[in-house]
């Protein structure tokens, strides 16, 4: 079985808007998706990023603050998942919650093994 990251952008100027049954709500959401991937053997593991942090650039090794992007194109999380394809992983992708905001993004690599 392949492992694959899902890079997870978009859905935070929507949650902002919440009440806050409904983020609780909408938290629980993810809680069972990522129950039943647990179930299903697919869910290695997740992980939500805080919105600030460094970007490091070029052979100088700038180090800036960042990243500053518009915010659908910031990264917000991620999840390690398993599945035997990209077909499997994008069609087990398609019950995440954040597709629930129309800026919602879910961007699905595969994990390459590094032989050492």
């Amino acid at each position: 079985m392949k492992e694959f990251l899902l890079l997870f952008r978009g859905g935070d100027s929507h949650m902002g808007k919440l009440s806050p049954d409904e983020m609780q709500a909408h938290m629980q959401e993810w809680m069972q998706w990522m129950g039943e991937l647990t179930k299903e053997g697919k869910f290695s593991s997740a992980q939500p990023l805080i919105d600030t942090g460094k970007v490091i650039t070029g052979t100088k090794k700038v180090v800036s603050d960042g990243p500053f992007m518009e915010g659908k194109e910031v990264v917000g999380g991620y999840l390690i998942l398993k599945a035997n394809d990209y077909d499997e992983a994008v069609n087990l992708s398609k019950d995440c919650p954040i597709l629930a905001f129309d800026d919602g993004t879910i961007e699905v690599r595969e994990i390459q093994e590094l032989k050492m």
